[in-house]
Order: structure tokens, then sequence, then C-alpha cells
């Protein structure tokens, strides 16, 4: 047997450009919710608003960006854009007064992931060879993660020693973030292009949905579902505060899900490549179901932590999968359009995932709030069952 051919060199620097932006996001997100509900006075509705709006805002935009990097060719030189504006919004947290001010630094800062995030993955499946698609998926994702854990991990240590001072956490968090861009700026090059190509078009039309063919549509819908369930990790912070964990520790709930997720993401890229990939989403709504449980009726930081990092794995399980499967199931030409119709219909689920979760949790309480996301992941299980092929590889 031929061996499989090694990941290419522009995969690991996207990976590390996703690496440094996310040591960035995570410095400030693992802050942000006790930030604004002890520092600024915010409720927990506000938080969950706050975090629909943003990451929703980044999904949504995600199809716009993917569909331009189709019909442009020019994927490095949207992302790289997308990159760039992230890092000129990360300021703003340091020097936000309110809840106002925070919410429109994350609409700017997730503009920026929207744009960004479409024409990276269909970089990366455009620099992948088709058979270790789901090991490159897997170690972008593995990348980006460790960068999710490291954030918050130099976080903790900056509150320990600067006596919990979020705005100068913030503002050396702006460091990774322009590094970020740099690095996709002027180390990553566009793939060439074998053969006409066939421009996509500007429009979302019914030619454009019937083009991306029942196999999207079915991983979409399991996307869409998925991200109800998983309706924010600000909530799984708020949940160990809950439970008495010291202010300087909230990023911590981070570093435990992202570490576990780390581990697990390029393995199960791996193992996508060789096994199919219905089976691992449904390892994941298992995954996802038990950790919600947990969380739901923990009594003590303990059963918190056991919830947090199957959370990670679920997280491990489904998001570089889901990717591939994106990528196999889409046509080539409309790849980038594929990734951002795929975000699109996340994004709505997102944005009322947040605000959902955050009634809830005000109205009738934490528990409750993970019971929803219990019932949401079982219903993405019969829709995988139901609408996901069989025959994506």
């Amino acid at each position: 047997m031929s061996a499989r051919p090694a990941i290419p060199r522009g995969i690991w620097i996207l990976g590390f450009v996703s690496l440094l932006m996310d040591v960035s996001s995570e410095m400030i997100h693992g802050l942000l919710p006790v930030y604004l509900t002890a520092s600024l006075g915010a409720s927990a509705l506000v938080v969950g608003i706050i975090e629909g709006v943003a990451e929703s805002t980044a999904l949504i935009v995600k199809v716009f960006s993917g569909t331009l990097s189709d019909r442009r060719r020019n994927r490095q030189g949207i992302a790289a854009a997308g990159y760039g504006l992230g890092a000129l919004a990360k300021p703003f947290f340091a020097l936000a007064t309110g809840p106002g001010m925070v919410l429109a630094a994350r609409f700017v800062d997730r503009i920026g992931k929207g744009i960004r995030g479409a024409p990276r993955d269909a970089l990366v499946a455009d620099l992948a060879p088709s058979e270790i698609r789901g090991a490159a998926f897997g170690l972008r994702q593995t990348l980006d993660t460790v960068g999710s854990f490291a954030g918050p991990l130099i976080a903790i240590a900056l509150m320990l020693a600067w006596n919990d001072d979020f705005r100068a956490v913030f503002w050396v968090a702006v460091i990774p973030a322009i590094a970020s861009f740099l690095l996709i700026a002027f180390g990553v090059k566009e793939p060439p292009h074998a053969g006409p190509v066939r421009k996509a078009p500007m429009r979302m039309d019914r030619a454009t949905f019937a083009a991306l063919g029942p196999a999207f549509w079915g991983v979409t819908a399991a996307g869409a579902v998925l991200t109800l369930a998983r309706f924010g990790e600000a909530f799984l912070v708020l949940r160990a505060a809950d439970l008495k964990l010291d202010v300087a520790w909230a990023p911590a709930v981070l570093v435990a899900m992202n570490v576990v997720y780390s581990i697990s993401a390029y393995p199960v890229g791996r193992l996508a490549d060789r096994v199919p990939p219905r089976v691992l989403l449904y390892w994941g709504v298992a995954c996802l179901v038990a950790a919600d449980a947990l969380l739901a009726l923990a009594g003590n930081l303990a059963v918190a932590g056991m919830g947090v990092a199957l959370w990670g794995l679920h997280m491990g399980l489904t998001q570089g999968v889901l990717a591939a499967m994106v990528a196999h199931a889409a046509p080539a030409e409309l790849r980038g359009t594929a990734f951002g119709v795929f975000n699109l219909a996340s994004g709505i689920a997102m944005l009322v995932a947040g605000a959902l979760a955050g009634a809830i949790w005000t109205w009738i309480g934490p528990a409750a709030t993970f019971w929803a996301g219990v019932a949401f992941a079982l219903a993405c299980g019969t829709i995988t069952r139901l609408a996901v092929r069989r025959e994506i590889p």
C-alpha cells in the first residue's frame, strides 16, 4: 500500500494563524462573562444575547465571504482581511465602559471571524489531497484549539499576577492577534487552480442551492441543530461561577474544555478518513448529552468539570468531521459558498440558541438550560440518522 501524502506546509501555517488568533480571543472570552456580570452589571440574559449576536454574526458573514472567495479565487487575501479586522477590534474590549461597547467590540471582532472562516476552510480543502482531508481539518482544528486553552491559561496567570485587572489582560491580548494577521498576510500562498474555473454566482439563488446537492443539505441540517444544542461556552463559565469558582480561575473552564478538544480533534480527523463520519457524529452527540446532563445535575465543581471535559470531547468528535463532510459533499467550484451556507444555517441557530439559553437561565435556572441542550442534542442525532447520507466518504 502506498503511503498517505504529508499534510502540506500551508495547512500547518493556517493552523498556527488560528492558534495565535485564538490565544488572543480566548484571553478575552474566558474572562468576558464574569467581567460583564461582575464588573459591568450585566445579567445572564444580556450575556446570552451578546454571545448569540456575536457568534451568529460570525457564522452568517461566512456565507458572503465564502461566495466571494469562489468568485475571485483569492481565499488567502479575503481570509487575511478577516484576521486583520479581528486584530483591529481587540483594543476596544480594554476600552469598554459598559455592555453596549462590549457588544460593539464583539460584533466587529466576529465580523472579522466571519470574513476569514469560510475562505480559510475552503483554502484548507484546496490545499489538502482528498485522501487526507479529514486529517488536514483535524490538524488545523487541533492547533486552533491549542490556542483556545493557551489563551485562558495566560489570562489566569495575568489575572493572578495583576490582582484581577481585566483591562490589562485585554491589552496583552492585542499582541497575538496582530501576529496572526501578519502570518497569514505574508506566510500563506494560494494554490494554483488547474483547468478552467467556473465562477460561482454572487447571489444565493435556487440554482446555486440546487447545485450544492442533497448530501450537503443533510450535513447542514445536522450541523444547525447541533449548534442549537451547543448554545455557547460562556454558559460553561457561568455554571462554574454559579458553583463558586473564583473569578481569577474562570478561564480554567475553557482551558479544561479546549485541552480535551485539542487532544481529540486530530485523531478524530484521521479516523474520519477511515470510518463513516456519521458514526463519529453519533459519538459526539452522545458525549454532548452526557455533558449537559452532568452540568444540569452538578452540585460541585468536580461534577461540573467532568461535564466540561465531555463537552470538549464532543467538540473534537464533531467540528472537524462536519467541516470535512461539507468539503466532500460540495462541488469544488462552490466550496467556499458551501462553507458559507453551512455557517449561515449554524449562525441563525446560534443566535436563537444564545438568546434562548440566556432566557431559560434567567427565568428558570441553570439546570433547565442544560436539559434543553440535551433535548436539542437528541434531535441532532435523529436528524443525522435521517438526513446525513451514508455515501459521504
